[in-house]
C-alpha cells in the first residue's frame, strides 16, 4: 500500500542557484547528454555545431574558438563536452575567477595537446592582467612570457599546440572587444520551452529509475523557468518524495504537492521571488536599486540579475528602466491579494 503524502513544508533549498550544488555532480554527469543527437532543443545552435563540426573534421583542423553566452543552466558547459567527443578530442576545464594569474593560464595552455577543447566557465570574469595572454593565444597559438623584472627583463616566446577555446559567458556585455572579436563562432542559447523540457524529464527520469507521469512532466517543465538545470534539480528532489511517499512515481499530485515542499508555489514563485516583489511593491511605485532589492532578499546582486530578475520579466512581473526595479500591474495584485506580510511559503502565504 502506497503511503500518503506528507504535506508539510520544507526547508527552502537554493534550487535556483547558477552554481553547482554538491548534490549535483554525480547525479549531473550521469543525466547530460553525450552526442549530439541526444542533445534536446536549442536547435539552431545544434544545427550550426554539426556543420561546424563536421567542417573541421574534413579539413583535419581544430574546430574555431566558439562564445557561449546566456543565463545559467542552459547547457553551455554540456555543449562544450559535447562537442569534445564529437571531435574526438580532449576537454580541459577552469573559470574565469580560478585564472587569477598568467602563470595558472600559461601552466594550461602549454599542456593542451593539438586539437583540445580548453573551458573556460564564466570568462567574462578573467581578470585584465591574464586576459592579454590570451590574445596572442587564441590568435597565433603562442605565449609569450616576460622573465625578470628592470633592466633584466626578457621576453621569451612559447609556441602552443593548435586548440579550441570554449567560452562561456552570462554576460556577455561585459567581455572586452579584443577578447570578443577573438571567436570565431557566437552562439546564444534561449530559455527552453517547456515541450523541450518534457522530453529532457522524461529521459532524466528514466536514467533516474523513478517512473514519471506525462501530467507530472508537463507540470515541472511549466515550473521549471526554461532551464534544463533547474528541471532536474526539481526530478531529483521529487524522486525523493516519490521513492520515500509514493511507491517511486511521481504523478501529478506529487509533482505538485512535492514542489510546494519546495517552496515554488502554484505560479512558480520561489521564497526569494516572492520577497523581491513584496520589496518592489512596498516601494510605493518607485524605482528600487539592485543594491537594495538584494539587501532586502538577503542574496547577492549578481544572483538577483541572473537567476531571478530575468524569469520575472518574462512573466510580466518586474519591469527594469534606467533608475531602478519596478512591479508590474499583476505583481501588485499578487501582493495585494496576500496582505502586507510575507511568509515563507505559498504565494505570499504557506505552502
Amino acid at each position: 500500500m502506497t503511503p500518503p503524502l506528507d504535506h508539510r513544508p520544507v526547508t527552502e533549498q537554493p534550487i535556483f542557484t547558477p552554481r553547482d550544488l554538491p548534490e549535483d555532480r554525480n547525479v549531473d554527469l550521469a543525466l547530460r547528454p553525450r552526442t549530439m543527437d541526444e542533445f534536446v532543443g536549442q536547435e539552431r545552435v545544434v544545427s550550426n555545431l554539426r556543420v561546424f563540426i563536421r567542417a573541421a573534421r574534413e579539413r583535419g583542423e581544430p574546430l574555431d574558438h566558439i562564445l557561449f553566452s546566456g543565463l545559467p543552466g542552459l547547457g553551455k558547459t554540456t555543449l562544450s563536452w559535447v562537442i569534445a567527443r564529437e571531435m574526438g578530442t580532449e576537454i580541459k576545464t577552469t573559470s574565469g575567477p580560478a585564472l587569477s594569474r598568467p602563470k595558472e593560464l600559461a601552466g594550461i595552455l602549454t599542456n593542451l595537446d593539438h586539437g583540445d577543447l580548453l573551458f573556460i566557465d564564466e570568462i567574462h570574469r578573467i581578470p585584465a592582467v591574464v586576459e592579454e595572454y590570451l590574445y596572442s593565444a587564441m590568435e597565433d597559438f603562442t605565449l609569450d612570457i616576460v622573465l625578470d623584472q628592470g633592466p633584466a627583463a626578457r621576453s621569451i616566446r612559447i609556441d602552443l599546440r593548435r586548440f579550441t577555446l570554449a567560452g562561456a559567458t552570462t554576460r556577455e556585455g561585459q567581455l572586452s572587444g579584443p577578447l570578443r572579436s577573438r571567436f570565431g563562432v557566437h552562439e546564444k542559447l534561449e530559455p527552453y520551452p517547456p515541450e523541450d523540457l518534457e522530453i529532457i524529464l522524461a529521459r532524466s527520469a528514466r536514467k533516474l529509475g523513478v517512473v514519471l507521469d506525462p501530467r507530472a512532466a508537463a507540470h515541472i517543465a511549466a515550473h521549471s523557468r526554461g532551464t534544463p538545470r533547474v528541471a532536474n534539480r526539481f526530478l531529483k528532489r521529487l524522486r525523493d518524495f516519490a521513492q520515500i511517499e509514493a511507491g517511486n512515481r511521481i504523478s501529478l499530485e506529487v509533482a505538485r504537492t512535492g514542489l510546494a515542499r519546495l517552496g515554488i508555489d502554484e505560479f512558480g514563485l520561489s521564497a526569494v521571488d516572492r520577497r523581491i516583489l513584496a520589496t518592489l511593491v512596498r516601494a510605493g511605485g518607485s524605482p528600487v536599486g539592485l543594491k537594495t532589492i538584494a539587501v532586502s532578499v538577503g542574496e547577492e546582486e549578481q544572483t538577483i540579475e541572473d537567476v531571478y530578475e530575468p524569469w520575472l520579466i518574462r512573466q510580466n512581473l518586474v519591469l527594469k528602466t534606467p533608475r531602478g526595479r519596478l512591479p508590474t500591474p499583476r505583481a501588485c495584485e499578487l501582493v495585494s491579494e496576500a496582505g502586507d506580510d510575507l511568509p515563507a511559503g505559498g504565494l505570499f502565504g504557506d505552502a
